[in-house]
């Protein structure tokens, strides 16, 4: 009893509740529909940024949702001072839009300033006017000056030092500073026989010219080669880039160093000679610094074949000038028991690290004490045979 009780309370509280919670939902269905009715003006981008002396057009919607097919006015209101406004749309100047119920159609708003229009916020109302409705639209436009074409190079590190060998190899940041895209154009001011490359940085192609877009910035590789002979000083090299109005640049210092070149050869150029076996034979070496820095402790030594022996006058050099040059000789000693041919031997310098050598071809002889010899044999025995003939010929 207690059970049925209870369900015939539930049944009835919800027969009350039921009737209230449907008026609500009821009203608030009729409320959105009828906000959604009326006319509507639209534009996708009702607030920009624009240059002096920039025309705008804007692409308008009027919208009719529920409303019986009428004719639309159009106006702006709150014009700024000096500003054309003009609305247009089939090709013509129009003033009003024909739109049916539930239908749109599109118009199209030119806005256009004054010539010596100020940088500021403007604003503007679009009125859209039907029979018994009617919709605004506020519209901001911001004009900005325009900045001009600039250019920003910078550079980590300006001056780096290395010798004549070296690649001076600078990072540097191109940056374009305007609000337009430029093609910028690459060229340097360097001494007579540097090179000078640029190349996008982690790559390896050479490159004369970069588009850069507005705001944006690259980071280059520029590289620096010296000639081999240059001398040791500082060396000033002039980097440009240029796009269009755009203009930067900046000075690179590259501090070479120098180094010493040597270069082993003989007076007259020829590297062949002859030499008697086991007789010690004075060749004479030039050593030369074609270098840019001195060349100090030169070492001379040698690579003989077996049994050979070289000794060099004087063997150490205490230093070769920048173009200057050392006479050394070479006494150069076959083994004894050498064989007469053409031998190769090599004549090397080092000097701090650098070091040159030239192999010299040796034509060997006999000795000449031999051939004495061989000759005076060669009479003993003539000799003896022409007494054995005649002694015993004539028996």
């Amino acid at each position: 009893m207690r059970r049925r009780f209870l369900a015939v309370v539930a049944a009835f509280l919800s027969l009350l509740v039921l009737p209230f919670s449907g008026l609500p939902a009821q009203a608030q269905e009729a409320g959105a529909e009828a906000s959604e009715s009326g006319l509507t003006i639209s534009t996708p981008y009702p607030a920009q940024v624009i240059e002096p002396r920039e025309t705008v057009n804007l692409s308008l919607t009027v919208r009719n949702r529920d409303l019986p097919p009428q004719i639309v006015y159009l106006d702006v209101r709150e014009a700024p001072e000096g500003w054309t406004t003009r609305f247009s749309g089939g090709g013509r100047t129009v003033k009003a839009v024909y739109v049916d119920t539930d239908d749109t159609v599109s118009v199209s708003l030119k806005l256009e300033p004054p010539e010596d229009v100020p940088a500021g916020t403007y604003r503007f109302v679009v009125v859209a006017r039907g029979e018994d409705a009617e919709a605004e639209l506020p519209i901001e436009l911001t004009v900005e000056e325009k900045l001009p074409p600039r250019l920003k190079l910078d550079v980590e590190l300006p001056t780096l030092r290395g010798s004549p060998n070296t690649t001076f190899r600078y990072r540097a940041t191109l940056e374009n500073e305007g609000d337009e895209e430029i093609l910028v154009n690459l060229d340097a001011e360097a001494p007579e026989g540097f090179q000078v490359t640029f190349k996008l940085r982690f790559g390896s192609e050479e490159v004369t010219s970069i588009p850069l877009k507005a705001g944006e910035s690259k980071s280059l590789d520029i590289e620096v080669r010296p000639p081999r002979q240059t001398p040791a000083d500082e060396y000033k090299i002039r980097v440009r880039a240029q796009g269009g109005e755009a203009f930067a640049a900046l000075t690179l210092t590259a501090v070479v160093t120098g180094r010493p070149d040597l270069d082993v050869t003989t007076p007259d150029g020829r590297l062949s000679g002859r030499a008697t076996a086991g007789r010690e034979n004075p060749f004479k070496i030039v050593v030369r610094n074609r270098g840019s820095a001195p060349a100090r402790d030169v070492e001379m030594s040698a690579f003989e074949p077996s049994g050979w022996s070289v000794e060099f006058d004087p063997k150490r050099i205490p230093e070769i000038p920048p173009d200057g040059e050392q006479e050394v000789v070479a006494r150069i000693k076959p083994s004894e028991k050498a064989v007469a041919g053409d031998y190769m031997l090599t004549i090397r310098a080092n000097a701090q690290g650098e070091s040159d050598s030239a192999e010299l071809r040796i034509t060997v002889v006999t000795s000449t004490l031999w051939g004495v010899v061989g000759i005076a044999l060669i009479a003993v025995a003539l000799g003896v045979v022409g007494l054995a003939v005649a002694r015993f010929g004539r028996r």
